[in-house]
């Protein structure tokens, strides 16, 4: 492949990142913009830019890597994580919208009317994004590393730069335009090298695959706990999705309840025609490049298929075309997960008050802070593969927040404890889990099995946990309880009594301080 030509393709898109970014760094210019783009982004905008945004590393390269070594039983990875977006729908998406928050912690406060939740959720926060960050930075690295030979360090020190740049820009208006950007270029990306090497598999006949065993790779369930490990899978996907902080945060930038579920409905079509992608290269990869399982180079199969059918120019225009495709995938999502936990570092860890001017520079300044730590933290940690490591933050979100967003708003005898018993149970023990395998710390048996996948076990733990505690504190339910779950449930245009809960009120006026 020509080096060159992906070089030149992974800085068109850092640059056009950085011009499209620019764009709305004109419009940014309040605390509102840079956390939730003055709640004015219209549906399909907001769409296309969750869409940008969720698509990252892990659907990018790791979908179609797994599905290339592990078969069948990976496909329900783009099927949980589409499906995800369902339950959001269902469950959360325009109470969010209708609560006000900027974050996650915001909501935890305004429905428990507790500081000790807030500042638990705003670690939680943190945490998850600290390990979504980990798989963009590592899939960077192995970007630039398959197409120039580049040392990792240097594609994951690319994006953290350019990510960076454009957060301290513009905050979420900038971010907005961005991702939206990158998920038409990213379905481009995938699209065409894909059409040509469909061409190509149909007038080659079949090929020959090596001693690869097709029937085990095709047949599901076929390892140990299998059964298990498919189960815990799709508890992850299915819940983790409304428990992703950088997910969440997008709701809250659309206009109102009803535009919420919209952005829902079309971010399901985008997602769904997305998907079908990367489960056509890990087959087309277990016909033209198999070797890579064997090499360890599973998570490169996207890249190097066109160089491995093609020659020539036409190969290094589709390599170009999927790398440049790739980085936006890393830019984008790692730009959503930036804004979100620079916020809750801003608003609550560093405890600095967020009014205009003060609220931005603190702002700024977790940005810088948040992109260094997870830089150092992908720099020591084990190479587990991007889908997986994902799948493992999925776990997290989902036996956390997963729990709090669905009983906070669909019943009204969660109380301050339970959700601080429950984010703690389920945190401590999903985190258990993702911190060995991420590390390296492997066991046999049943143990292994749920330290790969912790969600069958972790989520409903948090769930049990959550509403133990919260019925044997039933005393201690929050004082303002039915103005909140007004406020959650009743159209905006409903002149109803909401509660006076506001997010840019400083900490010390904040309810329950």
């Amino acid at each position: 492949m020509s080096t060159a030509a992906s070089i030149a393709a992974v800085l068109v898109v850092s640059v056009a990142t950085l011009v499209v970014g620019a764009y709305g760094l004109r419009v940014s210019r309040t605390t509102s913009d840079f956390y939730v783009a003055s709640r004015g982004v219209g549906p399909i905008l907001n769409a296309s830019a969750v869409s940008g945004e969720y698509l990252s590393a892990a659907s990018f390269l790791g979908v179609a890597g797994l599905i290339l070594v592990r078969g069948a039983d990976m496909l329900w990875l783009p099927v949980g994580w589409t499906a995800g977006y369902l339950l959001l729908l269902v469950f959360v998406a325009a109470p969010l919208r209708r609560s006000g928050a900027y974050t996650l912690p915001d909501f935890a406060q305004l429905r428990c009317e507790s500081r000790a939740a807030r500042t638990v959720s705003s670690v939680l926060v943190v945490a998850i994004g600290m390990l979504y960050l980990v798989p963009q930075f590592q899939g960077a690295g192995i970007t630039l590393r398959t197409l120039t030979g580049a040392p990792r360090w240097v594609g994951q020190l690319v994006v953290a730069v350019v990510v960076s740049l454009n957060v301290l820009a513009g905050g979420m208006r900038s971010i907005t335009f961005v991702q939206a950007f990158h998920y038409w270029l990213k379905l481009v990306a995938l699209l065409t090298p894909v059409f040509f090497l469909l061409v190509m598999w149909g007038a080659q006949g079949a090929p020959d695959v090596g001693t690869l065993d097709l029937a085990e790779w095709a047949e599901p369930l076929t390892g140990e706990h299998a059964l298990y490990l498919t189960y815990s899978l799709v508890v992850a996907t299915f819940l983790g999705t409304m428990g992703l902080p950088h997910v969440v945060v997008r709701f809250y930038t659309n206009r109102d309840g009803r535009a919420a579920r919209r952005t829902t409905l079309v971010v399901l079509v985008l997602l769904g025609g997305f998907y079908i992608l990367p489960v056509l290269y890990g087959v087309l990869g277990r016909v033209f490049a198999h070797d890579l399982v064997a090499a360890g180079r599973a998570d490169s199969v996207v890249l190097e298929l066109p160089s491995r059918v093609f020659h020539g120019p036409v190969a290094d225009l589709l390599t170009a075309l999927v790398a440049a495709g790739a980085f936006a995938a890393f830019l984008s999502t790692a730009s959503g997960l930036v804004v979100s936990v620079a916020g809750v570092l801003s608003q609550d860890l560093f405890r600095w008050r967020t009014e205009h001017g003060q609220g931005i520079r603190a702002f700024r300044i977790a940005t810088g802070v948040g992109v260094s730590v997870a830089l150092l933290f992908t720099f020591v940690s084990a190479d587990v593969p991007v889908a997986h490591a994902v799948e493992l933050t999925f776990a997290v979100a989902a036996s956390t927040f997963c729990p709090m967003l669905v009983l906070g708003i669909c019943w009204r005898g969660l109380t301050a404890v339970g959700t601080i018993c429950g984010l703690i149970v389920g945190g401590s023990l999903s985190m258990t889990a993702v911190l060995a395998t991420m590390f390296g710390i492997d066991r046999e048996g049943w143990l292994g099995a749920v330290l790969t996948q912790p969600a069958a076990v972790t989520v409903p733990t948090a769930f049990a946990t959550m509403v133990v505690a919260s019925v044997l504190t039933r005393h201690r339910r929050p004082e303002h309880l039915a103005q909140t779950m007004v406020r959650l449930h009743a159209p905006e245009h409903l002149g109803l009594d909401r509660g006076t809960f506001h997010p840019e009120q400083s900490t010390a006026a904040r309810r329950g301080s």
